[in-house]
């Protein structure tokens, strides 16, 4: 229906025009009921023509514009199968209030916000896992989803997942954003040993950066993390974590960043153990260490876009966090 009316208004902007000329040039061809218009009243009709067309049609494009932002597919809620059995990590009944959907105003104490999307089919009695994401730097909870959207494939995977926005980069804001799985854990039927993290530039570097600190090292089960801004040399001033599943994702043309990913998933392959010296390049092309303790995944993964752009690799994202610790 919105197709045709937008026809009929662009036609009625066409008709105006013509109608301008020939109210200009040849007012004589034009009578109605027997009658000739005057050149005065035949301008005025075109021009009223042609302000109900534009108008028409550009209300018509902007209910378009806004009916595709509703159904983005960035935005989308999935839906989990639920695979349960006698090992399947549950929640009292009535105890996790958070509702199914999108929930887009949470709140830290910090004043952090940040927002939870469920599968579209939620089960508060089951525990999911939950991949938190970082944003880039001077991104909120809203660009950050629309920029990695990894909302519809998550939660069809049976995720929780959450959105925070950005922060300054300190060891503080690091350590108050590390407090965000905790608050959604709280709300939502969240398996504390399933929690991932994800992001990309500031966003992995807060990841990667929970993973290793002192304090907030025992939130993760694995990390994703991509475009870090940590070098190797950073990260010599930390102890090892205990071996973690860890995919790093940089690009050879990160100019912002250069070199830094290979330098980061240096340290890991080492912090976990791994044989450093003969990795394994898999058929995607991402590069994994073998040999690693408790048989924990160590992956590299290197792009060709530029630093701003988010790798892309979300299936694998999702495929990785899903075959960890479970």
């Amino acid at each position: 229906m919105n197709e045709l009316l937008l026809v009929i208004f662009r036609v009625m902007i066409f008709l105006s025009v013509a109608l301008f000329v020939i109210g200009i040039f040849k007012p004589e061809w034009l009578r109605f009921r027997q009658k000739q218009p005057g050149r005065t009243t035949i301008i005025a009709a075109a021009i009223g023509t042609l302000i109900i067309g534009f108008t028409g049609a550009g209300a018509i494009q902007y209910a378009g514009k806004n009916n595709a932002e509703a159904i983005n597919p960035s935005k989308l809620l999935g839906e989990a199968v639920y695979a349960v059995d006698d090992n399947t990590r549950r929640c009292d009944p009535g105890t996790k209030p958070g509702t199914t959907g999108a929930s887009n105003d949470e709140k830290t104490s910090a004043g952090i916000r940040y927002m939870v999307k469920t599968p579209v089919n939620y089960n508060a009695s089951i525990a999911h896992p939950l991949l938190m994401v970082y944003a880039p730097g001077g991104k909120n909870r809203y660009e950050s989803e629309n920029y990695i959207y990894l909302t519809q494939e998550a939660t069809a995977a049976g995720f929780i997942v959450a959105y925070a926005d950005h922060r300054k980069m300190t060891t503080e804001t690091i350590e108050e954003l590390a407090e965000i799985p905790g608050l959604i854990e709280r709300k939502w039927c969240v398996d504390k040993k399933r929690i991932f993290l994800t992001g990309h530039s500031d966003g992995g570097t807060t990841a990667m950066g929970i993973a290793f600190m002192n304090g907030t090292r025992h939130i993760p089960a694995a990390i994703a993390p991509s475009a870090v801004g940590i070098r190797g040399e950073d990260l010599k001033e930390y102890n090892c974590p205990n071996p973690l599943p860890v995919m790093v994702m940089h690009s050879s043309h990160d100019t912002l960043f250069p070199g830094y990913g290979k330098e980061t998933i240096k340290w890991w392959a080492t912090c976990n153990g791994c044989d450093t010296a003969s990795p394994v390049i898999d058929a995607d092309g991402c590069v994994t260490y073998k040999g690693c303790k408790d048989n924990v995944t160590t992956c590299y993964c290197e792009g060709t876009g530029t630093h701003p752009e988010w790798p892309g690799k979300n299936k694998a994202i999702i495929d990785f966090f899903s075959a960890a610790n479970k």
